[in-house]
């Protein structure tokens, strides 16, 4: 492994398709909603999303464990703006810097001349340790930690930490028949997020002043998963969207500038200090609910749902629908009436947001696979 470290002023890059737009309703410059339901919310919406950062009393030395492709770009930004010094760790297989749809480019250069880049790969325990000794951070935000044994040497290397805020997930918890989720809720240790569950008791262990962060479903402009952008394809294409069993299932999605500004929230707050605070959208909505509003968002038609039983099918490996088989949300009541955070983007407004800064203009993660979608259309058919 690597062992040379990099500490320095990143080489920027902007993305080639990104126009710039300018907006109220976003803190990231992003696209002026011009929906109906928009035009008559807008004058309870004028301030909706507006940049609200205010200087802290003091500047810190801050780490994000990552900060190159979703959450860590947006919290990044905000840190840089409350005039925190920054720095990224990551191996460096991604630009540090790229324009943001929607980012002016005085924004985006005063971003670009702050942001600092600390090059390595975190299972390099001894990398790790030394280089993070070196640079004594008061606070590490890990955005990208599975598993508690990478964070154990980012603790060791820095006896004097004022904060470590965790990224987990509210896919710890056991699944239950009582519903919303509550960070008291009983968890599950053998749930594909163990390693997440299992990082935040070390960091109980350690006597680290720590706070944990528990998103459920995220989405948002550059979403690496196929959350909104699932839909998005379908709709586009003009294909009907088949949606597991009744499409009455329950979830949440919350927004990422609304989880980047619960990141902030959390930053030296006397009460988050050894806290787990669930994070996400205000409402639930159904999974036909979601196909709508995701039209709605793009400004598509009236989609058509199809309804299948997934038992009839074997898709192999291939996941033939984005979210799991069953309701699955959470409260957020505890965040808002302990930190006062709450979230700024309903529904539809933030898959608009992220529609327009980011499908709409020709991007996305992953090409359009309808092959599980054919499968499912062609026995319907047939059984019609």
């Amino acid at each position: 492994m690597a062992r040379m470290v990099s500490l320095q002023q990143p080489t920027t890059q902007s993305h080639p398709s990104f126009s710039l737009l300018t907006s109220s309703l976003s803190d990231f410059n992003g696209a002026r909603l011009q929906s109906q339901l928009q035009f008559k919310r807008k004058l309870g919406m004028q301030n909706r999303g507006a940049l609200q950062v205010s200087a802290s009393s003091s500047s810190k030395n801050i780490l994000i464990m990552g900060g190159t492709r979703f959450i860590g770009i947006f919290l990044s930004r905000l840190l840089v703006k409350e005039g925190h010094q920054v720095t990224l760790f990551t191996r460096g297989k991604a630009p540090i810097a790229q324009q943001l749809p929607g980012e002016s480019d005085q924004d985006f250069a005063d971003f670009s001349s702050k942001i600092l880049h600390l090059k390595g790969d975190r299972k390099d325990s001894d990398f790790v340790k030394t280089s993070l000794a070196a640079k004594g951070f008061d606070v590490v935000y890990d955005i990208n930690g599975r598993e508690a044994v990478e964070v154990e040497p980012i603790i060791e290397a820095l006896p004097n930490l004022e904060q470590f805020i965790y990224c987990s997930s509210a896919g710890v918890y056991l699944k239950s028949d009582l519903l919303p989720h509550c960070e008291v809720d009983a968890v599950d240790p053998k749930s594909r997020h163990k390693g997440k569950l299992e990082t935040e008791s070390y960091l109980e262990s350690t006597g680290v002043n720590w706070t944990s962060i528990r998103p459920v479903y995220i989405y948002g402009p550059l979403n690496y998963n196929p959350v909104e952008e699932w839909f998005f394809h379908r709709l586009k294409a003009g294909r009907p969207i088949p949606i597991p069993n009744s499409g009455i299932q329950m979830t949440q999605l919350g927004h990422v500038k609304d989880l980047a500004k619960a990141f902030i929230t959390v930053l030296g707050n006397d009460k988050a200090s050894k806290e787990v605070f669930n994070i996400s959208g205000e409402k639930y909505v159904t999974f036909d609910g979601l196909a709508r509003a995701c039209a709605k968002a793009g400004g598509f038609p009236e989609p058509e749902i199809i309804h299948y039983n997934p038992k009839e099918y074997d898709f192999g490996k291939k996941k033939a629908f984005p979210f799991r088989d069953q309701h699955f949300f959470a409260s957020i009541d505890k965040a808002k009436h302990v930190l006062g955070w709450k979230p700024e983007f309903d529904l539809v407004e933030g898959l608009t947001d992220s529609y327009e800064l980011d499908f709409g203009r020709g991007t996305f993660r992953k090409e359009a696979d309808f092959s599980t979608d054919d499968i499912i259309l062609g026995k319907s058919l047939v059984t019609a």
